[in-house]
């Protein structure tokens, strides 16, 4: 089986900050929801874990897997998609004009990043490498594999793995410390 988790909630979520690549910490809220997600999903067979390095999804990880024996391993593939000079903006859908709200709005449109920002081919052929190169022998070899990311990230994953149209990227919501079985 294949799973992945969205973190749990920051400061920014709360406050509808565009994170990115910022590195920022789970608040207690988020911590509380990694806790929940643990007892949850206690009885939930998990052999190995990737996860993004950054702190927000590795102390998700740590919290949901406190106590199990199951490996977390990071890998700079999974981190969340650059949205460049936009990262930190809040509330960017109350200004329309913004270019990075065509990623949330029109996906299948956006295709040039904003100004430090990654393009979504960018992040599908990053997340499709590491499906391919770390994941699905996990999967071949009849283990079962979390994946500990982001929002777009993990939307990323969902489209190439469901082979979905960019149009349909948002499709799934990625709530936060949910398990989601892809595989």
């Amino acid at each position: 089986m294949l799973y992945i988790m969205r973190h749990g909630k920051t400061d920014w979520n709360d406050r509808h900050k565009l994170q990115g690549r910022t590195d920022i910490p789970l608040n207690n809220d988020g911590r509380e929801m990694a806790r929940a997600a643990a007892e949850e999903y206690k009885d939930v067979h998990l052999d190995v874990c990737f996860c993004s390095p950054l702190q927000r999804a590795k102390e998700t990880a740590e919290i949901l897997l406190q106590g199990r024996d199951v490996p977390i391993i990071t890998d700079d593939r999974l981190l969340e998609m650059s949205f460049g000079i936009y990262e930190g903006v809040e509330n960017s859908f109350s200004t329309p004009e913004l270019p990075i709200n065509v990623l949330f709005w029109h996906p299948e449109e956006y295709t040039e990043p904003v100004e430090g920002g990654e393009s979504l081919d960018e992040l599908f052929s990053r997340t499709s490498a590491f499906v391919e190169e770390k994941v699905m022998p996990e999967l071949a070899a009849g283990k079962d594999v979390l994946i500990v990311g982001h929002g777009a990230m993990n939307s990323a994953l969902i489209c190439g793995l469901k082979k979905r149209p960019r149009s349909e990227f948002w499709a799934e919501g990625i709530p936060q410390c949910k398990l989601m079985k892809l595989l």
